[in-house]
């Protein structure tokens, strides 16, 4: 089993940067792709920006160039450094990972709790 624990919401005036971290924990061996996801009321969960363990990225157009995802694969962390925040990217964000491998299997995909991230016009 693998646990996930979000950090680093909050809430920030528009233009600000928030920085969110995860923690990935358990029998972990690998994770191939960590993420983020987003939640926002009313609408429906949208990925945000993904990274591989080779480090590639792919994020949503509406952060490109304001977001960046990163990674620390011996802490099994993953990090979205949130720059230029706009009222729309309130929402809670939420960690997952998948393909990850214990050693002996690959565990199913896994979302955390979520942290709030709130951004004031």
């Amino acid at each position: 089993q693998v646990q996930l624990v979000e950090s680093g919401g909050g809430l920030v005036q528009a233009g600000g940067s928030l920085r969110l971290s995860c923690a990935a924990s358990g029998v972990i061996f690998s994770i191939n792709t960590m993420g983020w996801y987003r939640h926002a009321p009313g609408k429906q969960r949208e990925l945000v920006a993904v990274i591989t363990d080779g480090s590639n990225t792919n994020y949503t157009d509406s952060v490109k160039g304001r977001f960046t995802i990163s990674r620390d694969n011996p802490k099994n962390m993953v990090y979205l450094q949130m720059n230029s925040l706009k009222p729309e990217d309130t929402a809670v964000y939420s960690c997952y990972v998948r393909d990850v491998w214990s050693g002996s299997a690959y565990y199913p995909d896994y979302w955390g709790q979520g942290t709030q991230v709130t951004v004031s016009s």
